[in-house]
């Protein structure tokens, strides 16, 4: 069994536009928010959390929802065109109500941009899990791993894409000193980045015969499929599957509360702590992305050699690692130095070992026709997390200490170790072959 690396090359350019799509929103809304706008940061921040809290209930939402589809061209594929379409629209039409706002400011612009601004999450938010559920339906158990890995880089390549255009289109030379900036060049060339990606992913990818065809495959291995008949003709998870499930989903929202506290506070933190500037932080989380994007294919490799959850908890190990080794190294020193880069490469590379293997185990508990329900589960543990963390690293910052960044974020990792603990399903690991049979995927 080989995975169709161009075939999941194609599948991912769904989650290309998204990423793409998101590094954009993070980087320009709040920008707009509070220099057109002039919007206190509390209220901003408002609403840039509103896609995590809209996400939880999206995503398991549509997720379900495209799960019950039945169209012709797939499960998936209607909610992706058709919500990538609506996104496109409505994210062309901010920098319009933007750009008149400065020219002529109203509170009912101002009400019409945040309005706006809800529709376009909502629109993004109907395709995610369809977007991540399609690599799943086309691909055999055993190799989601490995497929997961490229799904992941292509995410990267997305948000690579839109800073390189960013940076080309409103270097500082060209923006510095300006009372407003227009934003609707970049907003058009992100929408035709996703718009491009979704027409050619359309074009090329053959929903239902590719899942018609993964549906014969694991059929062939019914040992693949965790679920039992309850005496109905309906399946069920067993109670230890969805024992381990819920462990899983448990470790999830503790590595991200960990994870997600770092890169949401870590520019405040060394700029209280060590008195740095955001260069030097942008710096280290950058190592820290470079680190995962170079490690997601070796990745995929190790969890289809090793198995995916001692891959995640080799991860998980090596991440609570370098966070209490970020704690000294921060506290000891007034400067950001190469040692700190070493371990922010370390931590793309145990984040990475974590991100693409989790996914996998959850799906691989479902069977597929649950795996966009399956996938909500996934987003909603993820989401909730992020949803939290903000507020409570926050809190313990400014009431405790800013030192209590790291411990904490170490501490909500480690406890995740030990629910990885008790997740006994969702593996895959391969089956050791012995004598000619060894040579039989020597090709993979």
């Amino acid at each position: 069994m080989k995975l169709n690396n161009k075939r999941t090359v194609l599948v991912g350019l769904a989650f290309l536009s998204i990423c793409a799509f998101w590094q954009m929103y993070d980087s320009v809304i709040p920008l707009i928010l509070t220099k057109t706008f002039h919007l206190h940061e509390t209220f901003s921040g408002a609403i840039m959390a509103a896609d995590n809290v809209l996400a939880l209930f999206l995503l398991p939402f549509f997720g379900t929802l495209s799960d019950r589809t039945s169209a012709r061209t797939g499960k998936r594929t209607p909610y992706i065109v058709l919500g990538t379409a609506a996104a496109v629209i409505l994210l062309n039409a901010l920098p319009l109500i933007d750009n008149s706002y400065y020219a002529e400011p109203s509170a009912g612009k101002m009400v019409a941009f945040v309005v706006l601004l809800g529709l376009l999450l909502i629109a993004m938010g109907t395709y995610r899990s369809p977007a991540v559920a399609l690599m799943p339906d086309v691909t055999p158990k055993p190799l989601r791993s490995r497929a997961n890995a490229i799904i992941n880089l292509m995410g990267a390549v997305g948000g690579i894409i839109y800073l390189a255009v960013a940076a080309v289109m409103y270097p500082n030379s060209r923006v510095a000193g300006l009372e407003h900036v227009n934003y609707q060049p970049l907003f058009i060339v992100v929408g035709g980045i996703m718009a491009v990606s979704i027409l050619v992913m359309r074009l090329t990818v053959n929903e239902p015969e590719l899942a018609a065809e993964n549906r014969r495959l694991e059929a062939e291995h019914p040992e693949w499929n965790l679920a039992e008949d309850d005496g109905s003709g309906n399946e069920v998870l067993p109670p230890a599957v969805k024992k381990s499930l819920a462990f899983l989903l448990a470790s999830i929202a503790l590595w991200f509360i960990g994870y997600n506290g770092i890169t949401t506070w870590f520019t405040t933190y060394v700029d209280k702590v060590m008195g740095q500037g955001l260069g030097g932080a942008s710096t280290c989380l950058l190592i820290a992305t470079g680190g995962a994007i170079i490690s997601y294919i070796p990745i995929g490799s190790l969890a289809h050699k090793v198995g995916r959850k001692r891959t995640i908890m080799i991860g998980v190990l090596l991440l609570a690692a370098c966070f209490m080794a970020c704690f000294f190294l921060t506290t000891a020193f007034h400067e950001i130095n190469a040692v700190m880069f070493v371990i922010f490469a370390l931590i793309g590379f145990a984040w990475a070992a974590i991100n693409v293997n989790s996914l996998p185990m959850v799906v691989e508990m479902c069977r597929g026709s649950d795996i966009g329900k399956f996938t909500g589960y996934y987003y909603t543990a993820s989401m909730a997390a992020q949803v939290v963390t903000p507020v409570l690293a926050g809190f313990l910052m400014r009431n405790v200490s800013y030192r209590v960044l790291f411990p904490y974020a170490s501490l909500f990792v480690l406890a995740s170790f030990a629910t990885m603990i008790m997740v006994r399903h969702g593996d895959a690991a391969p089956e050791v072959k012995h004598g000619l049979e060894a040579f039989e995927d020597m090709e993979d």
